[in-house]
């Protein structure tokens, strides 16, 4: 039997879920909500997925433009198992009664705070953590990137200090700044920090940045190590992480812009990159200290994380052929 999913927000990340879930072979999407008919939700139609209302207050709207839908949220949750929360952040915490009424199970994102789930997921580092609960949330698309590679190396870590140098918007929100500024997040550690941990239980302070980019995030990382590295165990270390890929400036991948480039290279939908981006020769170790600079797609990067995180809550596998699944579905490269 496959699950049966649905998701609630067609928006930016809402919609490539849709589309992840579709590419499985032990998920079936029954149909997402909208709160108006905007080109999303037609192009949704186009596709055959089942739109419907996101509650009865939006109707309405749909009416007016003579866009038929199929009901509203309630209708879709009486036919779903489990329930993808892909709304503005804090809405998830507000929608989550109606979930709770309905008994269905629930994935939430990162624009949550952690208690508004069971466990806070990122799949290579507590896929296990996830097995059988009811409410899941996947971190957000800097604390996925940060906990994608920190684990990956974190027997080595005694302490942690990461700067996010913050895309401002994404490509499509014409809402939000700044145009022409540099806005640091003033207090200290950023909120960052406290959400990896958890995840995983590391020492780590972090700091960020808003910049007039809408592109990629980028972080500059440094780890004080308990236990020596070398530059050249860090590179066969990530090289061997999945959903977490190499670049090397000398090849041209000089900025965030050759790095979707190279994403729409791939002709992958939506220019997504799932993998973080690591600058190979970024990776330095100077005494006890490792440097490395990332960078994180984040339209795209947490699009696995809920894949995996449906299948470890219907433990319909165990971690690893899991991750292998969902990296063959959607053409992550390891």
């Amino acid at each position: 039997m496959k699950v049966k999913v649905g998701i609630n927000g067609y928006g930016t990340i809402g919609k490539r879920v849709a589309y992840a879930v579709m590419k499985q072979d032990d998920m079936e999407l029954i149909g997402v909500t909208k709160t108006k008919p905007d080109f999303e939700a037609y192009r949704a139609k186009e596709l055959g997925i089942p739109v419907y209302a996101a509650s009865e207050e939006f109707l309405p709207r749909f009416e007016k433009a003579g866009f038929e839908v199929e009901g509203t949220l309630n209708d879709l949750l009486e036919k779903v198992d489990v329930i993808v929360d892909a709304t503005p952040g804090g809405m998830g915490a507000k929608n989550k009664p109606l979930y709770e009424k309905a008994g269905v199970k629930a994935v939430f994102q990162g624009g949550e705070k952690a208690d508004v789930a069971e466990v806070s997921f990122v799949a290579q580092a507590n896929y296990e953590e996830a097995l059988g609960k009811d409410y899941v949330r996947v971190v957000s698309c800097n604390t996925t990137g940060l906990v994608r590679t920190l684990s990956a190396i974190q027997e080595y870590i005694d302490y942690v200090y990461a700067v996010m140098i913050r895309r401002a918007a994404d490509p499509n929100d014409i809402k939000r700044g700044p145009i022409n500024a540099i806005k640091p997040t003033v207090m200290v550690p950023s909120h960052h920090g406290p959400d990896v941990q958890t995840v995983i239980p590391i020492n780590i302070e972090t700091s960020a940045f808003v910049v007039p980019t809408t592109i990629m995030h980028v972080h500059s990382i440094m780890v004080e190590l308990k236990k020596p590295l070398k530059p050249e165990d860090v590179i066969n270390i990530f090289e061997s992480t999945t959903r977490v890929l190499l670049f090397e400036k000398e090849k041209g991948f000089e900025s965030t812009a050759q790095i979707i480039e190279f994403a729409r290279d791939l002709h992958r939908e939506w220019n997504n990159l799932y993998e973080i981006a690591v600058w190979k020769e970024s990776i330095s170790v100077k005494g006890n200290r490792l440097f490395y600079i990332q960078a994180v797609h984040q339209e795209s990067d947490v699009i696995p994380e809920n894949i995996d995180a449906i299948r470890a809550m219907f433990e319909l596998a165990e971690k690893w052929e899991s991750i292998r699944k969902t990296n063959k579905s959607l053409g992550i490269l390891k």
